[in-house]
C-alpha cells in the first residue's frame, strides 16, 4: 500500500491547480485520472484574464506554440433575429484549446501522477481512504467532473434529482478552403440564445480551429435544437457546410441548482464535481480554478480532515459564489425579469448585451481575481 497525505481524483484544471498550489508544502500528493494527457475535452474553451492571473500564467509564454486567441468583441443575439456586436476596446478574454490548456496545467505540477487509471473503489480503512486497494490517504479530493466517483461516494452523485445542463459541441481544424469561407472571426465569439432561454449556442473561432456547440437544461431536446442551429448557421454561410466528425456531449451542474455536499470526513469536492458552474453562463473553468485555490488554503496547514474541520472550505465557497440556500434566479441564463417577451427586445440592445450578458454574466468583470481578494 502506498501512503499519501492527499489523493486528488481528476487531473483537469481543478485537480492540477490544487496539486500545483500544494506541491511545495511537503505534503505527499498523488493525482489520479482515468485518461491520459493531452486529452480531448468537450468545452467551448475561453478563459478570462482573471483566470490567467489566478493561475499566474504568463500570456506570452503560454501563447508560444499553443492556441491563444485574444477576444475583444462579442456577437450576441437570439435565434431567429439579428445579432448585436459589441467592441470592448481591449482584450476581455482568451480562446484556448482544452487539450493544450489542461496538459499545460498538469505538466507544471511536480507531484506523482497516475494517469490512464479509472478509480474503481474508494473504501474507508482505519480512518483513511484506500483507492483501488493500492493508494491510501487521510484526504481524498474529488476533481473528476460531473460524474466524479468521489461525489458518488458522498451520496449525491449523478442522478435524476439533479438539474443538469447537457451540451454538445465539435472542435476541429479547418482546411484552407473551410477557413476561407467561414465568416466567424477569431476575436469575436458568437453567442446565440434559444428563444425559450433554456440554453444558448456558440460559434467560436480560434485561428484555424472552429468550435461549435449548444447547451440546454432540457437535454432530451438538445439534439433537436443543435441540429436546427447548425443548419441555420450553414444556410447563412457563417460556418462551413462540411463539418467533420460527430458532436461530443458532456454534462455539468449549475451552482444555484446543485445540491451536492462540498465536504465530509476526509472528502472534499472542487470544480464541476461540486457543481460550481456559473448559473448565468454555465462557465466552469474560473469556478474550478478558484475552488481549487480556496481548497489549497484550507488544506495547506491542516492536519484534521474531519467534516467539521473542512467546513471552512464550504464557508469560503459560499462567501465567494453565494449561498445556495438563498433564493436564486430561476432558469439557466436569465432571471425572471428578462423572460419573454422582454428578452427579445433586450437581446437587440447594445447596452444590455454588453453590460449584462457579456460583462456581467460571461466575463464576471465585477468580480476581482481571487488573488486580489486574498491580498485585500
Amino acid at each position: 500500500m502506498d501512503y499519501y497525505d492527499l489523493i486528488i481524483v481528476g487531473a483537469g484544471p481543478a485537480g492540477s491547480t490544487l496539486a500545483h498550489a500544494l506541491q511545495d508544502t511537503g505534503k505527499r500528493i498523488l493525482v489520479i485520472d482515468k485518461q491520459d494527457f493531452p486529452r480531448d475535452k468537450t468545452c467551448a474553451g475561453w478563459v478570462t484574464p482573471a483566470v490567467m492571473d489566478s493561475l499566474d500564467i504568463d500570456i506570452n509564454s503560454y501563447g508560444t506554440g499553443r492556441t491563444l486567441q485574444p477576444i475583444r468583441r462579442f456577437c450576441i443575439g437570439m435565434m431567429g433575429q439579428p445579432a448585436v456586436e459589441n467592441d470592448h476596446g481591449e482584450i476581455v478574454s482568451y480562446g484556448i484549446r482544452r487539450c493544450e490548456f489542461d496538459a499545460f496545467l498538469l505538466d507544471r505540477t511536480t507531484v506523482p501522477k497516475q494517469l490512464k487509471t479509472p478509480v474503481k473503489s474508494i473504501v474507508r480503512h482505519d480512518g483513511n481512504w484506500v483507492v483501488n486497494d493500492t493508494w491510501e490517504a487521510p484526504l481524498v479530493v474529488g476533481a473528476g467532473g460531473h460524474f466524479c466517483p468521489v461525489a458518488k461516494l458522498m451520496g449525491d452523485g449523478p442522478g435524476s434529482h439533479e438539474v443538469v445542463v447537457a451540451a454538445k459541441e465539435v472542435e476541429f481544424e479547418m482546411t484552407p478552403q473551410q477557413a476561407e469561407v467561414c465568416e466567424a472571426r477569431g476575436d469575436t465569439p458568437e453567442l446565440w440564445f434559444c428563444r425559450d432561454l433554456k440554453g444558448y449556442a456558440w460559434v467560436f473561432r480560434k485561428g484555424n480551429f472552429l468550435n461549435i456547440g449548444l447547451g440546454r437544461e432540457d437535454n432530451h431536446k438538445l439534439t433537436e435544437h443543435l441540429n436546427a442551429f447548425v443548419e441555420e448557421m450553414k444556410s447563412e454561410g457563417r460556418i462551413p457546410a462540411d463539418l467533420p466528425g460527430k458532436f461530443k456531449g458532456h454534462a455539468y451542474l449549475l451552482y444555484a441548482h446543485a445540491e451536492r455536499p462540498l465536504a465530509d470526513d476526509g472528502l472534499l469536492l472542487i470544480g464541476d464535481s461540486a457543481g460550481l458552474a456559473y448559473t448565468q453562463s454555465g462557465e466552469g473553468i474560473r469556478p474550478a480554478i478558484e475552488s481549487a485555490l480556496m481548497a489549497a488554503d484550507i488544506i495547506r496547514d491542516q492536519e484534521d480532515y474531519s467534516a467539521q474541520a473542512l467546513q471552512a472550505y464550504g464557508e469560503a465557497i459560499a462567501s465567494r459564489f453565494g449561498n445556495r440556500a438563498m433564493p436564486q434566479d430561476e432558469g439557466w441564463q436569465v432571471p425572471d425579469w428578462v423572460k419573454m417577451p422582454l428578452a427579445s427586445t433586450l437581446m437587440r440592445s447594445h447596452w444590455f448585451t454588453r453590460k449584462v450578458v457579456t460583462e456581467k454574466w460571461f466575463l464576471h468583470q465585477q468580480v476581482p481575481p481571487l488573488a486580489t481578494v486574498s491580498q485585500g
